[in-house]
This record gives structure tokens, C-alpha cells and sequence, in this order.
């Protein structure tokens, strides 16, 4: 099969319920030969056993061998990720209806005043470092001559534009985004999905255990 391209367009990390895995399932692929395409697409990379290893890593480079054999002559442009994550997961069937369980609920909140109270204090552990109510204080008098009370414009104003600058930061007022961008939080669980999957991959190929080819 001569002048015929495929291009494949593989995901880093795929969860699948399905024991026999296809290349469709984890890629995207593309030829103007709908036949080649058809059988690319079913081909068969992976099967999980019934107690066996619920995670697989398989370089690019193994499905490539693979499409030449399935269909010689044939050109494999890949332009995703060179190595594919996949892992089996079981998942239960739930109603579009279905609600959390109480322990979920538990969870949540109980991680929701973590934060809470942790961020709480660390803004107020800042402040008693840097002794900021002296500051206030020094500069109310200052500018009006006046004692401090400790709850003057300065510390209100200062509270209002901290609490707005946590709202800009985390882009999000209640369940609402004020913008289209991600948030600080996103990007860092982004990065760190990164760093996870490329140590997998690391520790897979270290141990002999990638699918590549020999």
C-alpha cells in the first residue's frame, strides 16, 4: 500500500472499563483510506486478565511495528504522546439521578474546613509575623492624629481587598468562574498529572515492563 498515511494521535493517559483495549480507544486516527483507517482503529493492543495488572504502559513506537504488520507498506505519522498510560478501572452503573453518599459529603467537608481553617491561620500567623495591626495603627495615627481602635478604614479596606484579591486569584466566586482561564489550582493538578504519568512511564521502562518493541 503505497502513499498511504496514517496519522495516529495518541492520549498520554486513558482509563478504560473494557478488558480488550483497541488503538480507537486511546488515539485519535485519521487517513484518507477509510479501510486502512477501519482496521488501524481495531486494532487489538492490550487485554487485561482477570487478576492480572490493572495498569499498562505502551510506547508508540510498539503500536507503529504493529500498524506496518497490520497493513505493510503503510506510513504512521504520530503526532500525540509517545507513550500511552492505560489503566482498567471497574465502573458501577449509577442513575443520572444518583446523589452522594453521606460519607462523600463527610469527605467534602471535612477537606473544605482544612482549608479553611488552615488558610485562616496562616494569614493570621503573616500578619503577627510582620505585626501589621502596629503598622495600621502607626499609620491612623499618622495621618489623623488619632488613636487607633485597632478597627478603623485601614483594617476594613484591607480585609475587603484581601478577600477580593483571594476571589481574583482563584477565579471563582462561589460555584461561578470570572473568566474563561483556568485557576492556579488547575494548572498545578495539570503539572502534576504531568509528573505522575512521565514517572510511571520511567518506572515502567526501568523495570522492563513497557510494551515496546525489541
Amino acid at each position: 500500500m503505497a502513499n498511504v498515511v496514517l496519522y495516529v494521535m495518541a492520549k498520554q493517559n486513558v482509563e478504560t472499563s473494557q478488558s480488550d483495549v483497541v488503538l480507537a480507544d486511546v488515539a485519535s486516527i485519521y487517513c484518507e483510506d477509510e479501510t486502512a483507517r477501519a482496521k488501524a482503529a481495531a486494532l487489538k493492543i492490550h487485554k487485561f486478565k482477570r487478576g492480572g495488572a490493572s495498569r499498562v504502559v505502551i510506547s508508540i513506537m510498539w503500536v507503529i511495528e504493529e500498524l506496518t504488520k497490520l497493513t505493510p507498506g503503510i506510513t504512521v505519522e504520530c503526532i500525540g504522546a509517545t507513550d500511552i498510560i492505560i489503566e482498567k478501572a471497574s465502573f458501577q452503573k449509577d442513575t443520572q439521578n444518583s446523589k452522594k453518599s453521606f460519607g462523600e459529603w463527610i469527605k467534602v467537608i471535612l477537606v473544605a474546613l482544612i482549608c479553611f481553617c488552615g488558610s485562616g491561620f496562616t494569614i493570621m500567623a503573616y500578619h503577627n509575623d510582620i505585626g501589621i495591626s502596629d503598622v495600621f495603627a502607626r499609620i491612623y495615627e499618622l495621618v489623623t492624629g488619632q488613636t487607633s481602635d485597632g478597627c478603623t478604614a485601614l483594617e476594613v479596606s484591607y480585609s475587603i481587598g484581601l478577600a477580593a484579591g483571594i476571589i481574583a486569584f482563584y477565579n471563582h466566586v462561589g460555584g461561578k468562574r470570572m473568566s474563561a482561564d483556568p485557576t492556579p489550582l488547575e494548572v498545578e493538578m495539570r503539572n502534576y498529572e504531568r509528573d505522575v504519568n512521565q514517572a510511571i512511564v520511567e518506572i515502567s521502562d526501568r523495570n522492563g515492563k513497557e510494551k515496546d518493541i525489541n
